[in-house]
């Protein structure tokens, strides 16, 4: 149980264990899976959204598998799989998602599927903040991570056509953009943990906390610190904060001594604090709520009961998703297999769900 509890703290955000043992981890679960390939691809002249371009984007990532055409050329077993804020996709890799997913006989054995793990901007791997711009890294939101997901895809994997749609969090806030960004190129889409509406109320008001606080951190120097600013211990504790279950926090910690410890390994992640300022303000453009009749794929949307980000009893889902036209969605109530907002790294909690929406999009726009 706390094996699994401090793999999830970090999948969610917040460490408690070091990311280069999770690294690690990932690497021996990588050469489990069939073909695996890890790259890079370089985009020349990126132009955000704001107007900002930069020289070379690169578009860090992972593939499983191998893609395969039908008698046109379309690849029909692609799946794209979307992390979290500050996370990347590697977070994947590891037993509680990948270990019940990817493998033979699994709902996605890469010896079945194609699949297709990308860092987006500005996280992992992929061209960021910290790699020497600093706070003169073009501002980017959600829209540019999607246009470079999207020409990765096309333009260096030849992937025209995607079977799934899948993300975590962030990844499944990406999820809803790209089933009206790009409505005929997929058959299904899974959002995972949340919420199609622009990000608004508490969600809102912590990602403008954690902003503030290192904007006006005199330790921040305007992007150009030489050690880590102090306001990130703040930043990193308001993430914990959010992130998890009250009943989980409170089993793993029943003693302020406990707590306090928790919150100390929490708040030491070794995070770029620009990294995580462009990470947290990314969502800047999100709003899908306009454009969900757009959404032409079958949508299965996952949320869960104790998820403190994206609260069941806000209503939200329930109302918009009547607003897609092959959308459906659930709510899996709290128990003692779910951990918060963290829930949408473990898989063993709602992949017969994913088993289910594969079974009824076989055939995907072909039936459409």
């Amino acid at each position: 149980m706390r094996t699994i509890l401090l793999t999830l703290a970090l999948l969610v955000g917040i460490a408690l264990i070091p990311p280069a043992a999770l690294a690690q981890k990932g690497k021996g679960q990588a050469k489990k899976y069939p073909n695996a390939v890890e790259g890079d691809f370089l985009i020349k002249d990126f132009r955000f959204a704001k107007g900002e371009t930069l020289p070379e984007l690169r578009m860090h990532y992972r593939t499983f598998g191998t893609p395969r055409r039908d008698n046109k050329g379309v690849v029909r077993n692609a799946v794209l799989i979307l992390h979290a804020t500050t996370g990347n996709s590697g977070n994947f890799l590891g037993g509680i998602f990948a270990g019940q997913l990817f493998g033979k006989g699994q709902p996605l054995d890469a010896e079945r599927y194609y699949l297709i793990l990308p860092d987006s901007i500005g996280h992992g791997k992929s061209s960021k903040p910290s790699d020497g711009l600093h706070a003169r890294f073009p501002r980017y939101g959600y829209h540019d991570m999607l246009t470079a997901q999207h020409r990765l895809l096309t333009e260096h994997l030849k992937v025209d056509h995607l079977r799934l749609v899948m993300g975590t969090s962030m990844g499944g806030m990406h999820t809803w953009l790209w089933g009206q960004k790009y409505p005929d190129m997929m058959d299904a889409l899974l959002p995972l943990a949340s919420l199609p509406e622009q990000i608004s109320g508490r969600n809102r008001m912590w990602r403008k906390m954690i902003s503030d606080v290192i904007r006006t951190d005199p330790d921040w120097k305007d992007g150009e610190y030489d050690k880590p600013p102090r306001s990130m211990r703040v930043a990193m504790g308001l993430m914990a904060f959010t992130s998890s279950s009250p009943v989980r926090r409170q089993k793993a910690a029943p003693t302020l001594k406990a707590a306090d410890e928790m919150l100390e390994r929490s708040v030491r992640r070794p995070l770029d604090a620009n990294n995580m300022l462009y990470a947290i303000e990314a969502s800047w453009d999100y709003d899908p709520a306009p454009g969900l009749k757009k959404i032409r794929a079958p949508l299965l949307a996952i949320n869960f009961a104790d998820d403190l980000i994206n609260p069941p009893e806000l209503g939200v889902l329930e109302r918009e998703i009547k607003n897609v036209p092959h959308g459906r969605a659930i709510v899996i109530p709290e128990s003692d297999r779910t951990y918060g907002h963290g829930t949408h790294t473990l898989a063993a909690v709602w992949k017969e769900h994913l088993v289910k929406l594969l079974q009824e999009s076989e055939g995907g726009s072909a039936q459409r």
